[in-house]
């Protein structure tokens, strides 16, 4: 039997780690885990996985989650910094892109 899953979060989206590790904003997602077999539970695989662009006042950087740990931000819209930092920027239709790609 297929299992087809449908992700919860849009590309462009402000989304928030569960236990507040860190916000940012989704720029890839995967149908299902695409890392190595030994990095995560078999039964937490099948569930689609986000790659999520956070940014702070060291940096940046990509963190690659499972959905079922992430929460739609309710500061939706307002990224903080990544917008004036140049991280991030609005595209036409108002999604959240990074600022040297755009969103399919």
């Amino acid at each position: 039997m297929i299992r087809i899953s449908t992700a919860r979060f849009r590309l462009g989206q402000t989304v928030r780690h569960r236990e507040n590790a860190f916000s940012g904003v989704v720029v890839d997602v995967d149908a299902a885990y695409a890392g190595q077999p030994f990095e995560v539970d078999p039964a937490d695989a099948a569930q689609p996985f986000y790659r999520v662009l956070s940014t702070g006042a060291e940096g940046g950087f990509v963190a690659y989650a499972a959905e079922h740990v992430l929460v739609a931000d309710a500061g939706e819209g307002r990224p903080g910094d990544a917008v004036d930092d140049g991280w991030l920027r609005r595209d036409r239709s108002g999604r959240l892109t990074p600022a040297h790609h755009r969103l399919q």
